[in-house]
């Protein structure tokens, strides 16, 4: 069970630790303060948390870095710095805007502020990156509860006879009773592993098929007709490509603007009315971007198993599998894509984790 808790009504919301492979130098270290921080010894924990953070370079980045600011954020939530705490997770969420684990959190400190519009959001945004993360599922219900809880209160307080109000708030407290329980074990995140190819199975050629000899006939052979010249073979037709080709020209050229770091090349990709996460407005959306693009050294995308679905001629969505790689990150997630046809370009107006 986590030892991280938060006030009565929201006793059943999760705070998840992120698990990053590492390198084994750093492995140990990090094992070992993660032990003291489960065996309660919060202080001891930070304290070689902090020396640890210490003696890396102020601006590095990579899994191991990742991993310590996390368990940092866990220990000074449990020490009840919630306000140091959020300012961890909130960096995590904008250097790994692709982990859900970071905005849950998020949400389940400013819960315990009594920040309900805030969590909110943040679990909007945790399901919004990964939309089956059943844990941010769980926890924005227990958000909208709470916030339910606050306005039957109100009802009740304008009109004491509100029968209505008063059965639906008795039925919330019996879903939260006052007195808490401890928060479930940690949600954890391992890297997905990328499934290997399946091996090309070769086709067994069909033996050809016997000819019946030819007849022997006693009367000789007609006189062969005079060969005519031969015509010359019609050209053959132009073919346009089809549309599922001009599909996936599209999602590969993105892909490989992304790899190739040009910000602008990949913005380019999508529609002017593309479905920013979240709602997020497009200029904000386009700058934290084009700083996510411009962090790693290095970049590589591939776009594996892609099935296109085109619905009519403006409109088609393709589902597979991306492969993100760069120095300080490896993820692996089965992605879906939606593009519309402006002009004579795909572009991309809505993109979403899973199906």
């Amino acid at each position: 069970m986590s030892r991280f808790r938060i006030a009565a009504i929201l006793a059943s919301l999760s705070c998840a630790l992120l698990v990053i492979p590492v390198q084994p130098a750093n492995a140990d270290e990090l094992q070992d303060i993660n032990k003291l921080y489960k065996q309660g010894q919060n202080d001891k924990a930070l304290e070689r948390l902090d020396a640890f953070l210490a003696s890396k370079s102020k601006d590095a980045q990579g899994p191991k870095i990742a991993q310590g600011h996390f368990l940092k954020g866990l220990i000074l939530a449990e020490q009840g710095k919630t306000a140091e705490a959020i300012q961890i997770f909130t960096k995590l969420t904008e250097e790994y805007p692709e982990l859900p684990e970071p905005y849950n959190n998020l949400a389940v400190l400013y819960a315990s502020q009594g920040q309900y519009d805030k969590a909110r959001h943040a679990l909007e945004m945790a399901i919004s990156t990964h939309p089956s993360y059943a844990t941010a599922h769980e926890n924005l219900g227990d958000i909208y509860a709470k916030m339910a809880s606050q306005a039957y209160d109100k009802a009740l307080q304008l009109d004491k006879s509100n029968v209505t109000a008063q059965t639906k708030l008795a039925l919330i407290k019996e879903l939260f009773p006052a007195s808490g329980k401890a928060n479930r074990a940690p949600v954890r995140m391992e890297e997905p592993k990328a499934p290997a190819a399946p091996a090309a199975v070769p086709v067994k050629p069909e033996p050809p098929k016997p000819v019946a000899p030819a007849s022997v006939s006693a009367t000789p052979a007609p006189a062969p007709a005079k060969a005519e010249p031969p015509k010359a073979a019609p050209a053959p037709e132009k073919t346009e490509p089809s549309a599922e080709a001009d599909v996936l020209k599209t999602l590969n050229g993105w892909a490989a603007a992304w790899s190739g770091k040009d910000a602008n090349a990949y913005l380019a990709y999508y529609a002017k009315d593309f479905r920013t996460p979240g709602g997020e407005g497009r200029a904000s959306w386009e700058k934290g971007r084009k700083e996510r693009i411009g962090k790693p050294k290095s970049i590589h995308v591939a776009i594996e198993s892609p099935r296109v679905t085109v619905s009519d001629a403006t409109h088609a969505s393709v589902i597979f599998k991306q492969a993100y790689k760069s120095d300080a990150l490896h993820s692996s997630a089965q992605k879906t894509v939606v593009l519309v046809k402006t002009g004579d370009k795909w572009l991309i107006q809505q993109e979403r984790i899973g199906r």
